[in-house]
């Protein structure tokens, strides 16, 4: 007898390689049989290699069946022929409001990679379109991969845990309660291979600045972590201050990035001094629900040897300060450290924080000293979980919040926050360039 799937996937237009890590393992809820829809060129392609890639791999190969449909009209012909239930979106984020907004019209469950949208135009788009999937009884969601982050859980819960850390203090604008910081490369190897990305991925029109793009992760892990499955909205969001600058890339970084030459006309006006300025970078100081929080992120071209992507993460409480770091020191991995430690001796706070570690979900914790007023966790090899084996942990409770028929109302309330948080940094960062700039 024939197995029948809960899930069937489409995948359209997918030009970042988020849309194949999708597809790294396979799942029982889920077809072999995926159906592509995608404009000719370059990005299916490589999608394409990179699904072989994992269809024949020495160990755990996937048995993917990609069915492939390339026309000028591909995302009508997926509308019409609707051969799935589950539409990936990741790609060119410009259009993404358009497809998500059309998808959800047709009935057709979404899950997109971030950003769901890259201006402050398109957030009242998309918050109708969170409106339609719930009148329609179908799923709108992002894909948040940092929440799987082993030392991350671990602030999280020990944020949570008041013999340990007290309560979140306010911060003010000059010390957050709260700051993230994240480092990324346009140069890295994905799945083994160097990542070559399209040339449209520096285009910020079509990309979409680093406000709003990877500060989605960041802002994410502010509401989860701060007020976990709490409702919250637009108006707990206070933007204080918000900046933009660019990532200056010269054509021989360029090309190795992309295989292309030569800048493409649309990246012209963005050319100065025969560079690449990409605006790459940004910063943003706000208050949600009265905390302070500062989200900051930077693009380089290429990080050091032996390193990748980092993050760096603080919370401060009342009783000690919960901090994430990712350098040289921690072999680039996330680490989480223990520091400002108040009002208990530092062995009578190891007790306490031995009792708590114990509840945990994680066996073999190590609590280490780093110095008198410093203390470490080290997490097992076992719980390193890597960014791209993220991507199926995120699909697996998707598939979680399929079958419940429902997501659950503070996730969709945190996107749309989310959203807006980011969408009006970029606003206010171009207003302040622009007054900046005025004689």
């Amino acid at each position: 007898m024939e197995k029948t799937y809960q899930v069937k996937l489409i995948t359209v237009d997918p030009g970042h390689f988020h849309a194949a890590l999708v597809q790294k393992i396979m799942y029982d809820q889920i077809s072999p049989e995926v159906h592509v829809y995608a404009p000719q060129g370059p990005d299916y392609l490589q999608h394409l290699d990179r699904i072989k890639s994992y269809n024949t791999r020495p160990v755990n190969p996937t048995f993917w069946n990609e069915i492939v449909y390339t026309g000028p009209d591909f995302f009508e012909k997926m509308l019409a022929d609707k051969a799935g239930n589950v539409v990936v979106l990741s790609g060119n984020n410009r259009k993404k409001a358009e497809y998500i907004t059309k998808s959800i019209n047709a009935g057709i469950n979404v899950l997109a990679d971030k950003p769901m949208i890259i201006s402050p135009e398109d957030f009242p788009v998309l918050e109708a379109a969170f409106t339609t999937a719930k009148e329609k009884g179908v799923l709108l969601y992002d894909i948040m991969t940092e929440r799987y982050e082993a030392a991350t859980i671990l602030q999280k819960l020990l944020s949570q845990n008041a013999k340990i850390f007290g309560t979140l203090t306010t911060g003010s604008k000059e010390e957050p309660a709260v700051t993230k910081i994240s480092v990324h490369h346009f140069s890295k190897i994905v799945s083994g291979s160097p990542l070559l990305r399209p040339a449209w991925y520096f285009d910020v029109k079509q990309q979409g600045e680093g406000i709003v793009d990877v500060t989605t992760h960041l802002v994410d892990l502010v509401q989860w972590e701060c007020f976990p499955e709490q409702i919250l909205n637009p108006s707990d969001i206070n933007m204080i201050s918000a900046k933009r600058w660019p990532t200056i890339i010269s054509k021989e970084e360029f090309k190795g990035v992309t295989g292309i030459d030569d800048f493409p006309a649309y990246l012209l006006e963005d050319v100065k001094d025969g560079k690449l300025n990409v605006f790459a970078n940004g910063e943003m100081v706000y208050r949600i629900k009265g905390i302070f929080a500062k989200v900051s992120v930077e693009w380089k071209y290429q990080a050091p040897p032996g390193g990748g992507d980092t993050h760096y993460s603080i919370m401060h409480g009342t009783k000690c300060d919960l901090i994430i770091r990712q350098g040289a020191e921690e072999d680039f991995l996330p680490t989480l450290y223990i520091e400002n430690i108040k009002g208990l001796t530092m062995n009578d706070f190891i007790s306490e924080l031995k009792e708590v570690v114990n509840t945990l979900p994680y066996d073999s914790l190590q609590i280490e000293t780093v110095s008198k007023t410093t203390l470490k966790i080290n997490v097992p090899g076992k719980y390193r979980v890597t960014h791209e084996d993220h991507f199926g942990q995120v699909t697996a409770k998707f598939l979680e919040y399929l079958k419940a028929g429902k997501l659950p109302e503070w996730e969709v309330h945190g996107m749309i926050t989310k959203y807006y948080t980011t969408t009006s940094a970029l606003k206010l960062a171009k207003e302040n360039q622009t007054c900046s700039q005025q004689p």
